[in-house]
C-alpha cells in the first residue's frame, strides 16, 4: 500500500472518530432512557463503532490507492463527505441535543447514504465496497434502535 494509501486510512480514521470527543457519551440521559431489553451496552456500541470507523478508513484507501482522489472520484468523495457530517451529527443529536427523532432520521440518512458508499466504492474496487457492508448492517441496526428509543421516550 502507497504512503499515501496509509496516510489516506490515518485522516479518515481520526475525522470518523472525532465525534466521540467533541460529542462525548451522556452516561446519565443515556440510562436514563427506556430502551429495549436486548440494547448493547455502551461499551460494545464503542467498540463495533471503532471497528466500523477502521473498514470505512480501510475502503477509502484501497479506493485511493486504486485511482487515487480527483474528478472522477468526485461521488464517492462528494457522499463519503456527506455520510462523514451525518456521521457526526448522529452524536451531536443524541448526545447534545437529546433529540431522538432527529436521531433516528439521521442514523436513517447513514443507513441510505452508507448503502450507496457500497456501490460507489465497488465500482473502484470490489473488496473496497465489501468491507462497507458491516457498516451499512450496523446502520441499519442502529436506525432500528433509534426508532424504537424515539418510540419508547
Amino acid at each position: 500500500m502507497k504512503k499515501t494509501s496509509v496516510l489516506v486510512f490515518i485522516i479518515v480514521y481520526l475525522l470518523f472518530s472525532i465525534s466521540g470527543f467533541l460529542f462525548p457519551y451522556d452516561v446519565d440521559w443515556y440510562t436514563s432512557l427506556a430502551k429495549p431489553d436486548w440494547t448493547p451496552d455502551g461499551s460494545v456500541i464503542g467498540t463495533i463503532w471503532a471497528f466500523l470507523f477502521g473498514l470505512i478508513a480501510l475502503s477509502t484507501a484501497i479506493v485511493y490507492q486504486k485511482r487515487s482522489f480527483g474528478r472522477h472520484n468526485s461521488e464517492y468523495l462528494s457522499l463519503l463527505g456527506i455520510n462523514y457530517i451525518l456521521n457526526q451529527a448522529f452524536s451531536y443529536l443524541q448526545f447534545d441535543q437529546h433529540a431522538l427523532f432527529a436521531t433516528f432520521m439521521d442514523a436513517l440518512f447513514i443507513a441510505i447514504t452508507s448503502l450507496i458508499l457500497i456501490f460507489l466504492a465497488g465500482r473502484q474496487n470490489q473488496l473496497a465496497g465489501w468491507l462497507l457492508l458491516p457498516y451499512l448492517l450496523w446502520t441499519a441496526f442502529a436506525t432500528y434502535l433509534s426508532w424504537l428509543f424515539y418510540y419508547m421516550n
